[in-house]
């Protein structure tokens, strides 16, 4: 079904006018509203669950705006009831969904429908964000071939623009100014960014490279002198992109949020520094629970508010998918303590692609808000570090971001699901986080890494010999601790050359008490953490056939269960509640361990403990 003109307005409306009467009744002087328009709305920093739109709009979007009506827009926020709202402007394609003056408009308009957008997101309270494609911008750089990336072979790239020339001062940032000016837009999420950064030959490229370093030309490819130089040195210029455009926008519209997607995180395993108002990317729209799992450990540690996206479809059958399917991809995030937000398609008008698909993300949204409480902004208990080392993935990756093509990532996720599959808690955390604190951790797994800066691989070898335990995975970290192995002097640690059948059996060796100990069922990930100075178990039910889903998706989860859960506590509690379902659990105190069973475990439910 589709969205026309057919709506009952009074249906749809009487609602609305009944919550506008109220809020302005309640609006006096002196209170926080916003404008005589509206409600306060929450900064994204604080916001949990999102709803995101795109359709990267192109030369065949002629009607755009015909269907965009205020009855649509309140459909979305009566039935999902979100913190935020996402919606297209500027996709890969260049071409702008909103009539600018300052970009490249699609060609033909009915109306505004961003008027019409943020009018009723501001009556509501409701923040609305624009899905902003920035390094590619396909048109761009057709209509400017001088604001290109310039490939290889001389020639300009057909979908980046440069990070060192006139694109973002000529178009980004003046038309993000007309979105936060003319439209009062609360802020932008960043598409095309990070990832679709490129090495560029360009001259002014080329020639700043060669200042700054004494090299006579640059690189052609990996292995010639100067190449790591040369990747580094595009991070840095995407880097410094990201600064200028963020504080660009923080000078004229200090309100404005700017988001960039990926950056900071899996993609970009470094410390934030830019001022972004929080860390967001969309995970992989297939295979989406391993996906989850490892974007959303990149990016807890951060020390940013952050959030996952979730695609409603599969990529490769492009169909809905169940709501069930969304809840399992969500409960992932949910149980790192991160905000989730999923994406749904619009029309080649702009309009919803099908109003029935705000159904599921209804169901997905009370899924998620029972549980917000329980886990949002929840904090992991060291157990298991596993090392994603920034210095060993950029002298490798043949990308400038991304984590594909790297063997030490590849190796990394591999453990990782191992880890998970063995019910340890785990984070993956890079040298920034561990340098310096490095004991809070009783393992730390160093997987496939062929290089590591040598104080850091120090700092690694000084906690191998004082009561730290290192596990090696790969002939490259055993050539970088190659002493240490060979030595009289006793380290703690451990080489395994891969992860295989045995792996579990090594992990058990190096970690015989984790703080939290589950049997029943393999499917389960354990997540320690605490939450306002409290321990909580989050436990995600991950059976199914995630990893190759039916072509229909998947309409269940299965419950696993009963499962028998012993914690590692200092003294006994005063109770164990099983959360959202709220039920008590019976509490058996011995040797040091707190023992509950749980029935089942339909899905994801977190164990609050009070001492």
């Amino acid at each position: 079904m589709k969205i026309t003109h057919n709506i009952s307005v009074g249906c749809l409306m009487r609602p609305f006018m009944l919550f506008v009467i109220g809020t302005i009744a309640t609006c006096f002087i002196g209170t926080a509203c916003v404008d005589a328009a509206g409600p306060p709305r929450m900064k994204r920093a604080d916001a949990f669950l999102g709803i995101h739109f795109d359709f990267h709009a192109g030369e065949d979007c002629n009607r755009v705006g015909e269907r965009t009506t205020p009855e649509m827009v309140e459909l979305v926020i009566n039935k999902v009831k979100p913190d935020y709202i996402q919606i297209d402007c500027k996709g890969h394609r260049g071409y702008s969904s909103y009539p600018t003056k300052v970009g490249n408009p699609a060609p033909g308009f009915v109306g505004d429908p961003l008027r019409i957008w943020r009018d009723v997101t501001r009556k509501r309270g409701i923040p609305l964000f624009m899905h902003y494609s920035g390094v590619w911008d396909y048109k761009a750089v057709a209509d400017h071939p001088d604001w290109a990336a310039i490939n290889g072979n001389g020639k300009p790239n057909d979908k980046a623009t440069s990070v060192f020339g006139p694109y973002a001062d000529t178009l980004m940032i003046p038309q993000l100014r007309e979105l936060a000016g003319e439209y009062g837009v609360d802020g932008v999420w960043v598409d095309g960014d990070c990832w679709g950064t490129t090495v560029d030959y360009g001259a002014a490229a080329v020639s700043k490279f060669c200042e700054q370093t004494g090299a006579e030309t640059a690189p052609r490819k990996a292995g010639e002198p100067y190449w790591s130089e040369w990747m580094d040195f595009h991070r840095e210029g995407f880097r410094s992109y990201v600064r200028h455009y963020v504080d660009e926008l923080k000078a004229s519209h200090p309100d404005f949020q700017v988001i960039s997607n990926w950056a900071f995180s899996d993609h970009m395993p470094e410390p934030v520094s830019a001022d972004v108002a929080g860390l967001s990317g969309d995970f992989s729209p297939d295979d989406s629970v391993n996906s989850a799992r490892f974007a959303g450990r990149c990016l807890e540690d951060q020390g940013v508010p952050w959030d996952l996206m979730s695609w409603s479809f599969s990529r490769k059958t492009r169909k809905q998918k169940p709501a069930v399917q969304l809840m399992q991809e969500a409960a992932l995030v949910l149980a790192l303590g991160g905000g989730y937000q999923a994406y749904f398609k619009q029309d080649r008008d702009g309009a919803l692609r099908d109003p029935v698909e705000m159904d599921v993300m209804a169901e997905v949204a009370r899924f998620c808000r029972e549980r917000q409480e329980y886990c949002h902004r929840s904090v992991a208990v060291p157990q298991i570090a596993l090392l994603y080392s920034t210095a060993g993935h950029y002298r490798e990756s043949p990308r400038l971001f991304h984590w594909a093509g790297s063997n030490g990532v590849r190796v990394l996720r591999k453990a990782l699901t191992e880890i998970l599959r063995s019910q340890y808690g785990v984070q993956i955390l890079s040298e920034h986080h561990l340098k310096g604190n490095m004991s809070e951790w009783p393992v730390i797994v160093v997987p496939g890494w062929e290089y590591l800066e040598p104080d850091f691989r120090d700092e690694l070898a000084s906690y191998a010999k004082s009561d730290g335990r290192l596990m090696l995975i790969g002939q490259g970290p055993a050539k970088l601790f190659e002493a240490e192995l060979g030595a009289k002097v006793s380290f703690s640690i451990v080489l395994v050359d891969k992860v295989d059948d045995a792996f579990p059996t090594v992990l058990k060796k190096i970690l015989p008490e984790p703080i939290v100990e589950v049997t029943g069922a393999k499917d389960v990930d354990v997540s320690p953490r605490t939450l306002n100075g409290n321990l909580s178990i989050h436990l995600v039910n991950t059976s199914g056939p995630h990893a190759n889903a039916p072509d229909g998706g998947i309409t269940e989860v299965k419950p696993v269960g009963p499962l028998t859960i012993s914690i590692d506590l200092d003294q006994a509690p005063k109770s164990i509640t099983m959360q959202p379902e709220g039920k008590s659990l019976d509490v058996t105190w011995a040797n040091g361990r707190a023992t509950v069973t749980l029935p089942r475990l339909d899905l994801y439910s977190i164990l609050m403990v009070i001492p």
